[in-house]
């Protein structure tokens, strides 16, 4: 009868996570094009993408509502309901300083939706089998490529580069606010608990530091973010600046192969170690920016395809990887705050500092001339390439393999 259920709640939760990731997806990708179409600075332009970052912030905080307060189907439904309302605004406005107020707002209801889906579904099931789940994720950031070729193909209309992107993004976040109501009841945990200021600012989860090998993970995973976010913020850009016309579906080849990559983690991890599987997603990120520097300034099609091929591990094993890291080091009164955690470290402290650092790279390795910006693309991709040899290294080096890694007996 448990079994039973347990199928039950997994089509619940992934397609939770399909929407999760598709509405995102499908205005985050080509952002960094529009924000260059609208021929904003650098600084403004790194700005304007930190949103990201800055929602990520109060990731703990939703996080600790959810496990002391409000039911986490609850606070979910209402984050992307903001979420839609914002993105409408951002979709009406052309100026710059207005698209980023309204950018900001809808990052902070919508950056703890990844923490708060992640928590949620590893409440109703394992954490090892939560790739299973969150592949779903992966399948919505691929479905969200679809509404560019309708735009660009069938209805001949630019979308990549354009407003539009917006108004679709505010659409789907109202449905998956309406899907959301349907979930799977997951009622806070940590219910009754004495309350202090560090609860109250979800930060309760930071005591997992004390944790040698914890401190040390986040430690390094905060500087392979710089180079993460080069291809995250600014890829877009790059391509736009080359002449690419389906962004969006290019950069998706990624997610293609991230669906098997997901699936293949669980059993990766218990076969080869948690330690060895991050290792492989690190070692990716090295074949990326070495790919993308074999691309350089002609921007190659087949180096590109590659260096956007690989995100699936990358993400898989690297990031999804300390996600189940975190779920296992966490006690049951802070696994949604847990999960904040490690998004308040990937996409408010990690992104932010990675934003500015690699906006300064790009600006070192361009030149303004008479016709625009020229871009030393083969000197950018040489930098993040060194650096995230230097993140593999650091991370072979200096995390320990666990000498007891926690498992849950839930299936």
């Amino acid at each position: 009868m448990e079994n039973k259920t347990l199928k039950m709640l997994y089509p619940r939760l992934s397609i939770m996570m399909f929407f999760q990731y598709m509405i995102f997806a499908v205005w985050w990708i080509p952002l960094a094009a529009y924000l260059a179409n609208m021929g904003l600075s650098r600084n403004l332009t790194a700005l304007i993408l930190s949103s990201m970052a800055f929602g990520s912030v109060v990731s703990p905080m939703v996080g600790m509502l959810a496990d002391r307060y409000f039911r986490g189907q609850y606070v979910l439904a209402f984050s992307n309901f903001m979420m839609a309302v914002m993105l409408l605004l951002a979709a009406t406005t052309t100026n710059p300083i207005m698209l980023f107020v309204f950018l900001l707002v809808a990052m902070l209801f919508y950056m703890p939706t990844w923490a708060l889906t992640s928590s949620i579904s590893m409440h109703h099931v394992s954490s090892d089998n939560f790739a299973k789940i969150r592949v779903f994720g992966t399948i919505g950031w691929i479905f969200a490529g679809v509404f560019s070729a309708i735009n660009s193909g069938w209805l001949g209309k630019a979308f990549d580069g354009t407003h539009l992107p917006f108004y679709y993004g505010a659409a789907l976040s109202l449905l998956a606010s309406i899907v959301n109501l349907t979930l799977p009841d997951t009622p806070p945990k940590g219910k009754g608990e004495k309350t202090s200021l560090v609860d109250i600012m979800g930060f309760r989860s930071i005591t997992m530091l004390r944790d040698r090998n914890f401190a040390i993970f986040i430690a390094i995973f905060i500087f392979s973010m710089i180079p993460f976010t080069m291809y995250w913020s600014y890829f877009s850009e790059y391509l736009a600046d080359r002449g690419y016309r389906f962004i969006t579906i290019t950069m998706s080849t990624g997610q293609i192969l991230e669906i098997f990559i997901l699936l293949s983690v669980p059993f990766f991890i218990k076969r080869f170690g948690l330690r060895n599987a991050m290792i492989v997603g690190l070692a990716a990120l090295v074949i990326r920016y070495v790919a993308l520097y074999l691309a350089g300034d002609t921007a190659a099609l087949g180096f590109v395809l590659v260096g956007a091929g690989v995100h699936g591990i990358i993400f898989g094993y690297y990031h999804v990887g300390g996600q189940i890291l975190a779920d296992r080091k966490a006690p049951d009164s802070l696994k949604s705050q847990a999960q904040g955690l490690m998004f308040f470290i990937t996409f408010a402290v990690g992104l932010l500092i990675g934003n500015f650092i690699c906006g300064w790279i790009i600006r070192v390795f361009s030149t303004e001339t008479a016709t625009g910006m020229e871009y030393n693309w083969e000197n950018i991709w040489g930098v993040t390439a060194i650096m995230s040899v230097m993140v593999l290294m650091a991370f072979i080096l200096f995390f320990k393999k666990e000498n007891h890694e926690p498992v849950s007996h839930r299936n």
